[in-house]
């Protein structure tokens, strides 16, 4: 577990400017002058080893993206609570063949939608029972995610 205060103060060592964070959830938003994505991740990526001795893979977005992803949710007005919703965020798109796998192993009424380098998840039944809950992304699909319910992706934002 990585303490929020000294990750936010790690990140303004590196200059990023008004660096905010969400509850204990390894979530910051920050200004920063145009940086190409990649580069910035390495560069957050070695400061977390360098700084906490974790190995944690950053997955960025831009504060416009996270408005768009909120915008494109395919399942909205099609669920009842915030816990039943969560996005999973990619480093890369998901190619074909991990989607076509993803979707037939669906079971019962969870529900998946990719969508770029997100994939929308419908949980009515909750995490615990579902792929994700198997973590079936991860082990299966070996595929990089972090995940947050659909409360977070809102607050997100509006950081």
């Amino acid at each position: 577990m990585i303490k929020m205060a000294e990750l936010k103060n790690s990140f303004e060592s590196l200059g990023l400017k008004n660096v905010v964070t969400y509850v204990n959830s390894g979530n910051l938003a920050f200004d920063t002058t145009k940086t190409a994505e990649r580069a910035l991740i390495k560069k957050l990526e070695d400061l977390i080893d360098k700084n906490f001795g974790k190995q944690v893979p950053v997955m960025l977005r831009e504060q416009k993206e996270i408005t768009a992803i909120i915008a494109a949710n395919p399942f909205e007005g099609e669920f009842e609570s915030h816990k039943e919703m969560h996005v999973l965020f990619l480093k890369e798109e998901m190619p074909e063949d991990k989607q076509t796998q993803l979707h037939d192993a669906a079971t019962g009424n969870e529900r998946f939608a990719v969508k770029g380098r997100e994939i929308y998840c419908h949980l009515p039944t909750g995490v615990a029972d579902s792929l994700l809950g198997k973590q079936f992304i991860e082990a299966k699909l070996k595929t990089m995610y972090t995940g947050r319910n659909w409360r977070t992706v809102e607050r997100l934002a509006d950081l």
